[in-house]
């Protein structure tokens, strides 16, 4: 599986990227999250606002920092 947070390098983008690490944890994914600050990436899904969390390619949150429980559910009905 691959768990990616895609930024410009904000706050709230590394904010995500550190948050999203501690929920993967916390649900027992192994997998790393990784973090991109490569803009065409975002540009590529259509999307034109940061951050992204894409789960194996698909973005599934973008451009909000959700609250720790949220996130929790938002990646649990992804992977």
């Amino acid at each position: 599986m691959k768990i990616e947070v895609i930024g410009s390098g904000c706050k709230k983008c590394k904010a995500l990227f550190e948050l999203t690490k501690e929920v993967s944890s916390e649900l027992g994914i192994n997998d790393e999250v990784i973090y991109s600050n490569d803009i065409n990436k975002i540009v590529a899904m259509g999307i034109m606002q940061s951050p992204v969390l894409a789960i194996n390619d698909k973005p599934v949150l973008v451009s909000m920092l959700p609250d720790k429980k949220r996130l929790k559910d938002i990646i649990s009905k992804n992977i």
